[in-house]
């Protein structure tokens, strides 16, 4: 018999998701500091587009590989959180029981409710209870690490075409203008995506990004003039 593929989870999507937006911050960002900090320090269009392509090749290979070592590390604390509530629970029942209801009495719940969710749950898997209201995670919900290593594989070099085509497409003397503004309105687009999947202010995480990446185009291109 076939076993059904487990769907995954919002959760998981979002996760994900997240991974794939942020990859195509750096790669805006990134590639953007290269080629203006180029620019900066030189006039030639191909050394512009090479220095371009190698820091979206270089980078692809970096958030990627970046990713799919910090989720497998995260997946190792969670394990490693799954078997301390193990041991917790066969050597300390009672006390692992009473942090479940004190913590959801204080959510304001009535004791003798909080006494008999907490029971219920207990009863149909305390591993999962306890985990959950420790460790703030579900039990079995991973973000799977090769997902979101694809994810910054594909959204890095993406993000990398903008600043990339548009220092090498406009004419010279506004290439430079161009690609801050276009770098611009990009990362106040992947900013306030980014502050709507992590439930985060969309005004101040969409400055910051914004902020982060014009001190970056700056910093890069006069750090290129200096070497003009």
């Amino acid at each position: 018999m076939k076993k059904e593929k487990k769907q995954a989870t919002l959760a998981q999507k979002i996760n994900v998701l997240r991974a794939s937006v942020m990859g195509a911050n750096d790669g805006i960002l990134s590639v953007a500091g290269i080629v203006i900090g180029v620019a900066g320090a030189a006039t030639s269009s191909y050394a512009i587009f090479i220095s371009g392509i190698a820091g979206m090749i270089a980078g692809t290979v970096s958030m990627a590989m970046g990713e799919y070592v910090s989720v497998n590390t995260q997946k190792d604390a969670q394990r490693k959180a799954i078997e301390t509530q193990t041991v917790a629970l066969d050597d300390h029942y009672e006390e692992e029981f009473s942090f479940v209801r004190d913590k959801y009495a204080a959510t304001g719940i009535k004791p003798e409710l909080a006494e008999q969710a907490t029971k219920e749950m207990m009863a149909d898997d305390p591993v999962k209870t306890t985990v959950r209201e420790r460790f703030g995670f579900n039990v079995g919900e991973y973000t799977n690490p090769f997902s979101a290593a694809i994810a910054s594989m594909i959204s890095f070099p993406t993000g990398s075409i903008l600043p990339l085509l548009s220092i090498s497409l406009l004419p010279a003397k506004w290439r430079i203008l161009g690609t801050f503004l276009a770098v611009v309105v990009a990362l106040s687009i992947t900013g306030y995506v980014a502050a709507m999947l992590g439930n985060a202010n969309r005004r101040n995480g969409t400055m910051r990004n914004v902020i982060a990446g014009i001190l970056t185009m700056l910093v890069t291109y006069g750090i290129g003039t200096l070497f003009a």
